[in-house]
This record gives structure tokens, C-alpha cells and sequence, in this order.
């Protein structure tokens, strides 16, 4: 028997999310004020307020001629309205002019509109003969116009609290006058590698030991999450030292992880160190591959995720859970993945009751989207994800897929051509 199939239980993916939804209830408090040039990617720390009005006033929509619509009433091709052209108005002047029956002001687009008009009738639908125009259709009041408020009012709300900041977001800000905004502090991830294999990256090899590419992966995905990553070392499989480093470093830290030591072997020693510190452990195993010696726990508070020490294993386990644990504490969504449908290149069998995350590589080809299976299995493979465009997930229901049935693929990078 297997050291994971000797798990008493195992918690499904869904039991599991919906346990960090009602156990995690530690939240990142603290803001800092900083310039939106800077905001992006950042987190909305309160709702954002508009002050003013946008458009701040009522303009044209296009180039053409402030008019009253009432004086193009039946207006036509064959039955022209001749109106008097009485002045210009540009845009970003004020208007000097009141319009008066049976008038119209030529206008560009973004001017104000004059007092007198309800209306803009485009170039194309008139012809200009020395001071007059000739209109050859009817307009309807504020036809061609931008009404002031029509895109924002004052006290319209333009960004909520836990909103992710994007580019297009801080155009809307700029166009409000909103230069600085307040962004919840960034929270700090400690990562702690246990394993008495394990070396730091630039380190002399040794045989049986192996450089520590899972951290360093775990690290650079924290960042890429809005988060700060704090780097807690490496302890070797050993309880007290376990213990001693999650202790120290959980004042410091919003969310640990760690990563190694989650299996049931004589050397796995996380999890139960974990528990000699007071934690409560909320799950430990999971019906999925690859990850399924991955944990969960809460100490002082504060959620401690377990992850695998193998690199593939311990990303589903991120991408699953860590993820979902910042959700809660920051109190937003991150944005879904893209997702494609494919059609599968050979059949790929998985095991019932377990939901399983099959690396993919996607083609196009002749217009379709072929899923070619890279592996299964192979928790340590980091190979496997590199080549990799996307994940097909089997659920737990399924025992596989059969060559050429449609599957959906979430994609981790794009999709070249064949």
C-alpha cells in the first residue's frame, strides 16, 4: 500500500474550499495612500467616490451643428430646412453665443454646448451655401449630445472596496481628478521549505539533496498575486525546529506556507508539529492529483497552508487553496483564467473519486483546438508544466476521457498554431 493511499480520509476539493469560506475569518487590515500611477494591481482599500460629474457638461457627441431640434422638424433630402449659421464654438471654449430660432452654431466634438440648443446634426446630413446650411434630416432633442452626468454623477461610486486596480480603472480616476487613492497594505506570505534534502538555489550539490525550485516558484507566484512573499528558510524534517520557525514567523505573516512534510511517512513532520503549536487543523488530504497530501490548518488566528514539496503538486495546491485563502483575508475575487474548449488527441484514464488536474499542451489546428495529454501523474515533473499551455480538470465522477471527446481547457500561457 502507498503512504497516500493510507489516508483514513480524504476531503474533496469542493469540501475543501468551502471550509477555508467559513473557517478563514482573519482579515489584512492597514492601507497606505499612494499615487494611481502606482496603483495598479493594487487592492481598493474603500469605495471610491466620484466628485464631480463627467462629462462636468453638456457637449457635443460629434462634428456637425448646434441646432433647436424642433427647427429640423420634417427635414429631408427633398424637403431641406435652411438655417443660419451664426458662429463656431471649439472645443475647450466657453460658449459666447446664445442660440436663437431658426439658427445654428457650428460645433466640434467635446464642445459645450450652447445655451439655446438641444441638439447636434452631423456635417454629412447638411450642406453649407456661404452663411446658411442646408438640413437634410431630423433630429430628436439631445440627439448627438453628451449630457453632463451621463457617464458619471457626483456620488457615484467608480471603484468598490476590494476592487483590483486596472489601467482602465485609473483613466476613469485621472478623469474625476482623483490623483491619489488609498490601496490595502499588501499581504505578507511567509514560505517555509522543510525537508533534510533540500538546498538553496546556488548551492554546492550534494548527492540525494535537490535545489529548492518549489519555493522559489511559490515566491514569484505571491508576487504575480499581489502579495509580498517572506522568505522563512529551510528547516530540516524535524519537529521542533518545524515548530520554533512557524512561531517566529507567524507575528510576521498574514498567511504561512509551507511546503514538504504533509505525507504520513516517518519524516513527514509538518502537520504534526502544526498541532503540537495549537493549531487546528481544518483538513489534511485531499482527493486530488497531483496535491493530495496537501493541508490546512489555523494557528493564532492566521490560515497555514501545507503544501507538497514536489513543484507541480504544491502549484495545484496553490492555485486551489493559497488563492482562495487570499480571497478571504483581502476580501476579493481574483479574475477567472481563460478557458478554451479542445478536442482531446488520445484517451486519458484517472481515477474515480479523485478529481485530477491533467497537464495539457493545446494546438490549433485547421481552425480547432486539439488537447494533447503531457501527463498525469508525476507530481515532481516541472517539466510537464512548462510544456504545458493549459490544465484539464477530470472531476471525480469521470474516469477518464476518450480521444476526440470535447474537454475545456484553462489556459496557462497561448496557444500556438500548427
Amino acid at each position: 500500500m502507498s503512504i497516500l493511499s493510507s489516508f483514513k480520509t480524504l476531503t474533496k476539493v469542493d469540501e475543501a474550499l468551502k471550509l477555508i469560506d467559513e473557517r478563514v475569518t482573519y482579515k489584512v487590515e492597514g492601507y497606505e495612500e499612494i499615487e494611481i500611477s502606482e496603483a495598479v494591481n493594487r487592492i481598493c482599500y474603500e469605495d471610491i467616490i466620484s466628485p464631480i460629474n463627467v462629462p462636468p457638461f453638456t457637449r457635443a457627441a460629434m462634428d456637425g451643428y448646434a441646432v433647436k431640434a424642433e427647427d429640423t422638424t420634417s427635414a429631408s433630402i427633398k424637403n431641406p430646412i435652411i438655417l443660419k449659421v451664426i458662429g463656431c464654438i471649439d472645443v475647450g471654449r466657453t460658449p459666447e453665443i446664445e442660440l436663437k430660432p431658426g439658427c445654428a452654431i457650428e460645433i466640434s466634438t467635446g464642445a459645450p454646448i450652447p445655451k439655446g440648443a438641444d441638439a447636434v446634426i452631423p456635417y454629412e446630413e447638411t450642406k453649407r451655401i456661404n452663411g446658411y446650411i442646408e438640413v437634410y434630416s431630423q433630429v430628436h432633442p439631445w440627439k448627438n449630445v453628451s449630457l453632463m452626468g451621463e457617464d458619471i454623477k457626483v456620488g457615484d461610486i467608480i471603484l468598490k472596496k476590494g476592487t483590483i486596480i486596472k489601467p482602465w480603472d485609473i483613466a476613469v480616476l485621472v478623469s474625476v481628478n482623483i490623483l491619489k487613492v488609498k490601496v490595502l497594505r499588501k499581504p505578507i506570505i511567509g514560505v517555509l521549505s522543510t525537508g533534510s534534502e533540500i538546498i538553496e538555489p546556488g548551492g554546492s550539490i550534494e548527492e540525494g539533496k535537490i535545489w529548492n525550485s518549489t519555493k522559489v516558484m511559490l515566491k514569484a507566484m505571491i508576487l504575480e498575486d499581489y502579495g509580498v512573499p517572506l522568505d522563512l528558510g529551510v528547516v530540516e524534517d524535524d519537529e521542533d525546529k518545524i515548530c520554533e520557525k512557524i512561531m517566529n514567523a507567524l507575528p510576521k505573516c498574514d498567511i504561512i506556507i509551507t511546503t514538504g512534510g504533509t505525507s504520513i511517512g516517518r519524516s513527514d513532520k509538518t502537520v504534526s508539529a502544526i498541532r503540537r503549536i495549537g493549531g487546528e487543523i481544518i483538513f489534511h488530504g485531499v482527493s486530488m492529483r497531483p496535491g493530495k497530501p496537501t493541508a490546512m490548518a489555523i494557528v493564532k488566528g492566521k490560515p497555514i497552508v501545507m503544501l507538497s514539496g514536489f513543484p507541480v503538486a504544491a502549484l495545484t495546491g496553490y492555485q486551489n487553496f493559497v488563492r482562495r485563502v487570499m480571497e478571504r483575508i483581502c476580501g476579493i475575487k481574483f479574475p477567472p483564467q481563460p478557458k478554451i474548449k479542445a478536442r482531446m488527441d488520445r484517451r486519458i484514464a484517472s481515477q474515480l473519486g479523485s478529481r485530477e488536474y491533467l497537464r495539457v499542451k493545446v494546438l490549433k489546428k485547421n481552425g480547432e483546438y486539439i488537447a494533447i495529454p503531457l501527463r498525469l501523474t508525476g507530481s515532481g515533473l516541472l517539466s510537464s508544466i512548462t510544456q504545458a499551455t493549459g490544465i484539464v480538470v477530470i472531476p471525480e465522477n469521470v474516469e477518464g476521457y476518450e480521444e476526440g471527446d470535447i474537454v475545456e481547457v484553462t489556459l496557462l500561457r497561448g496557444v500556438d498554431e500548427y
